[in-house]
């Protein structure tokens, strides 16, 4: 990193970024001599089916679903940003979700994080459980936690980090480190919010990672899919079997657009950090904000094993706005550049309410032991001016709390250096 990097100054502490991350987002798997046509771009092979030479005999493709030469290029280029000899793609981050609980049997038992994605909580409550399978929600930022709630039958150990909403960070080595002296449990690891950039969990000891790669990995708002990356032959073995045997597989479309995605990954996480970083200083010093959840600030309670085990943190924060339930519908109801919504780590800003949106399946007493309350709002950071985002903000606020005087908002120079 050379002296006076604006980047290296703005990750100091973090671990160094990943060698050679655009290099390999914009090259590995896109070499045009792999297609007759020379094409510098991977074209969209919308074939349902592909010609044999002999029955038995094929080029590489049989049946889409099986296999697809536009996938193909998606999940070599995962697989080498993810630091993995493997990736699949599927339809959607609870596809991938659905597809990994399928290496279980019935009578198995699944460790998930307490605090993780609305979705996921769902699935593993609701669905998973008609399957036979059983979910013990635990606080795996808890070591003693963790430890204790492996039983015989544990199979599956699911964690995101940082966590949906409540940003809490997990220690992932040390919880691969204890899952894995209990003998063959599967460590899976979310790493939605940070995406390849920011963190591998596979170096630090899981088993999978995977993501809803409809946020960072693709960053643009406008596919839904999943992925998944292991270095085991093993579990990838079985992983493309029900990848197959399932069905739950991307559109060629989709890995097309994801994979133009990831040729601006590397630049789009940088500002997102840079841009976030400003959010959470201006949030935290406004007097109309209780607390504010962002791991790239000192005062988050996991910074130093943020900085230990990630280069940089993404755009994604929450905070609690002061007063109740109509402060924060306010607030929201008031923004005019963030964009009320759902789903995260696209170019542009949105704002939600977790305990109405995201997380309303969650039971309401597993919410309010998170501390998911009224107040809370999650804040995906985008790409705009971080001048107009702290404006947006600013407004909003001031449309919560009419009454609350506040000092004059960062000049324009600041927020621009």
């Amino acid at each position: 990193m050379s002296a006076g990097d604006k980047d290296g100054e703005l990750a100091r502490g973090f671990q160094q970024p990943f060698e050679h991350f655009s290099t390999q987002a914009l090259h590995v798997g896109q070499d045009p001599e792999q297609w007759k046509s020379m094409a510098v771009v991977p074209p969209i092979s919308l074939s349902t089916t592909f010609k044999q030479r002999a029955p038995g005999e094929h080029a590489g493709f049989e049946y889409s679903r099986s296999g697809n030469p536009t996938r193909n290029c998606l999940e070599k280029a995962i697989a080498a940003l993810d630091g993995a000899k493997y990736s699949l793609a599927f339809a959607s981050g609870l596809a991938t979700t659905m597809t990994i609980t399928h290496l279980l049997k019935s009578g198995d038992n699944i460790i998930c994080m307490n605090d993780v994605y609305g979705g996921t909580n769902r699935y593993f409550r609701k669905v998973a459980s008609e399957m036979g399978l059983e979910t013990s929600f635990v606080d795996c930022s808890s070591l003693q936690c963790l430890d204790a709630a492996i039983k015989p039958n544990t199979k599956l150990v699911w964690i995101e980090t940082p966590t949906n909403p409540m940003m809490t960070v997990i220690d992932i080595k040390a919880c691969a480190e204890i899952v894995h002296k209990h003998g063959d449990i599967i460590v899976a690891v979310d790493n939605t919010f940070m995406s390849a950039y920011f963190q591998r969990p596979l170096a630090l000891g899981a088993d999978i990672c995977m993501y809803s790669a409809t946020k960072y990995m693709n960053g643009h708002s406008d596919v839904v899919m999943g992925l998944a990356s292991v270095n085991r032959d093993d579990l990838y073995e079985r992983l493309k079997f029900l990848q197959n045997a399932l069905g739950a597989v991307p559109s060629p479309f989709d890995c097309y657009m994801c994979n133009r995605g990831l040729k601006t990954l590397a630049l789009r996480m940088k500002q997102h950090f840079k841009s976030a970083l400003v959010v959470a200083q201006f949030l935290e010093a406004d007097p109309r904000v209780e607390k504010v959840i962002f791991p790239g600030l000192p005062s988050h309670p996991q910074y130093n094993l943020m900085k230990q085990q990630c280069t940089g943190t993404s755009g994604m924060m929450a905070f609690l706005i002061k007063g109740g339930l109509e402060n924060a519908k306010t607030f929201l109801q008031n923004l005019k550049l963030f964009a009320l919504a759902e789903s995260l780590g696209g170019y542009e800003s949105l704002a939600e309410h977790p305990a109405i949106m995201t997380h309303a399946s969650v039971p309401k007493k597993d919410r309010k032991a998170l501390g998911l309350s009224d107040t809370l709002i999650r804040l995906s950071v985008g790409l705009e001016d971080v001048v107009d985002i702290i404006e947006d903000l600013h407004q909003a606020l001031k449309a919560a709390h009419p009454n609350v005087i506040t000092p004059d908002k960062q000049s324009n120079k600041s927020l621009h250096n």
